[in-house]
């Protein structure tokens, strides 16, 4: 469940025993948490946005949903029924367009039960959608932080989280061990931490 203020305040303050930590949520706003959309449509962006920045991600999402003249998310059977060149079109690659084609086949069938998804644990989130082809770990994460605002999850296989804490920790950024050490002293609440250290990022 998403933090309650009197949580994200239990959190901030948790956060801060890291003087690291302490000093990039002094040099940030309070940060807020967007209201969750819908889940596929969350899951389609981020297939097309893994190994992109946000820029591209934003145009290809954009051409993607203008591609269907409808002005809304297009539903699983809708992609289904798109022919792949025009979906290759809008950007994405054809590896982008099977997973795309193969997550809307899972929804459409049953196969993938997004609604039960919203109400599994965080490592049986990660289960359950990576089954789909296309999907690794670390969109499973993106989507347990960022839709379903889990509190308490750090994606190591995200480099832009890696080199945040090898920059302020002074690490190797592939050390993995060190990484993970250091991230679960702001656990319960790492995905807060995170939110953080890629705004750490933004300065750079």
């Amino acid at each position: 469940m998403p933090l309650s203020k009197l949580d994200h305040k239990r959190a901030i303050t948790h956060l801060k025993k890291d003087k690291v930590l302490a000093k990039i949520i002094a040099k940030h706003e309070a940060l807020v948490w967007a209201k969750p959309g819908d889940l596929f449509a969350d899951i389609v962006e981020n297939i097309i946005g893994q190994q992109l920045s946000a820029g591209p991600t934003k145009i290809i999402t954009k051409r993607f949903i203008d591609l269907f003249k409808t002005k809304k998310f297009p539903t699983p059977k809708q992609i289904i029924t798109m022919p792949d060149q025009k979906i290759r079109d809008c950007g994405m690659s054809w590896a982008k367009v099977k997973y795309v084609k193969e997550l809307s086949r899972m929804v459409q069938n049953k196969e993938l039960d997004l609604e039960k998804v919203k109400t599994l644990p965080d490592e049986e989130v990660i289960i359950e959608l990576t089954k789909v082809k296309g999907i690794g770990r670390w969109t499973a994460e993106m989507v347990l932080i960022f839709y379903l605002q889990r509190p308490d999850v750090f994606s190591l296989g995200d480099l832009g989280l890696r080199t945040a804490v090898a920059k302020l920790y002074k690490v190797s950024r592939d050390d993995l061990k060190k990484i993970a050490k250091i991230s679960a002293s702001w656990s319960p609440y790492r995905s807060l931490a995170s939110r953080y250290l890629w705004k750490s990022l933004d300065n750079k």
